[in-house]
């Protein structure tokens, strides 16, 4: 799961500023790493905020044994954040003025929360509880304190959970259904978001009337990912990422590799989208499932030049977790 998180994440920051369009006539379709100048060129796999704020947030599990939203707040505006988004500028900034974090939090429906919720499931293992959904509306909304992200952390970590614990292939519906039923009943009825589409333009709507409607419709209508995702658009408001995700997961999640490649090569915010798509095939395949040579060209980074960190990180969890895994 956490690997395959950071290494859509690699695959996809290097192209990030580039519409999909743009990114294919500059680089072909994107299947391996590209190079990199924070590493002389090489064609590794280094981190943008996206894997450096989950594995922070792993740190702090670690660390603590349990999720504290000071703790947390606290490692966030500690170090340099690569690609930092406004949201977390402003949480940062807020903190670093000396707000706590209940007075730094944001109201933001970006991305950012979600790309970095992944490791909060890890002390709740043996199965899902109050606690765990908890955990994941407090670890979300200690930057993003939003309906949409609320929702979106609680619901996707029951979506992780459930992938780590089935055989693949699962069933069409997998990851749509669930997702929304846990999501729907946190986010409300209230209709708080409007489409940035120009097409789509005055629709306001929940994120998951928009999920439920819209990721079906385009899945009947066999579209491909880069021509659901142009419709809606696939940026870091969560309006675009989630439907991008999970139609990404509904069409490809049972094809690691390519569920990741699609991320990667078709949305707009493909780091992100690439990193939450990966930490989900990740769960649901395992490892091995993910390509040798993005697991080998890993460099493991979550700062400058702390080559192999990520990897200490899992195992000092894997240690500490084991007993809920067995």
């Amino acid at each position: 799961m956490l690997v395959g998180l950071a290494v859509g994440d690699s695959l996809g920051n290097t192209s990030e500023s580039q519409v999909p369009q743009q990114r294919r006539a500059t680089h072909g379709e994107i299947r391996d790493y590209l190079p990199n100048w924070h590493a002389e060129g090489r064609l590794v796999g280094l981190p943008s905020d996206d894997t450096q704020l989950a594995f922070w947030t792993l740190e702090q599990l670690i660390e603590d044994g349990a999720l504290v939203p000071e703790r947390l707040a606290k490692r966030f505006s500690s170090g340099s954040i690569f690609g930092m988004g406004q949201t977390v500028r402003a949480f940062v900034d807020a903190v670093r003025g000396g707000a706590d974090w209940l007075a730094a939090k944001q109201e933001s429906a970006g991305n950012g929360a979600l790309m970095r919720i992944a490791p909060v499931l890890l002390p709740h293992l043996q199965g899902p509880s109050s606690a765990q959904w908890s955990d994941a509306l407090l670890a979300g909304a200690v930057t993003h304190d939003d309906f949409a992200s609320n929702a979106s952390c609680v619901a996707y970590t029951r979506l992780l959970w459930d992938a780590l614990h089935v055989m693949p292939p699962v069933p069409p519906g997998f990851w749509l259904n669930r997702f929304v039923s846990v999501a729907r009943p946190i986010e409300g009825k209230k209709p708080r978001y409007e489409p940035r589409a120009p097409h789509r333009a005055g629709a306001r709507t929940t994120l998951t009337d928009f999920v439920s409607a819209e990721v079906p419709k385009a899945l009947r209508q066999g579209r491909s990912v880069l021509d659901a995702c142009n419709d809606w658009y696939s940026g870091a408001f969560l309006l675009e990422t989630v439907p991008s995700i999970i139609f990404i997961l509904e069409r490809h999640g049972n094809d690691p590799e390519e569920a990741i490649v699609r991320a990667v090569n078709d949305t707009s915010d493909n780091d992100t989208i690439a990193a939450i798509v990966g930490a989900a095939v990740g769960a649901l395949h395992g490892l091995d499932a993910l390509p040798a040579r993005w697991r080998e060209g890993l460099l493991g980074r979550t700062g400058a030049a702390d080559d192999g960190r990520i990897f200490e990180l899992m195992q000092l969890a894997e240690r500490k977790w084991a007993a809920c895994v067995g």
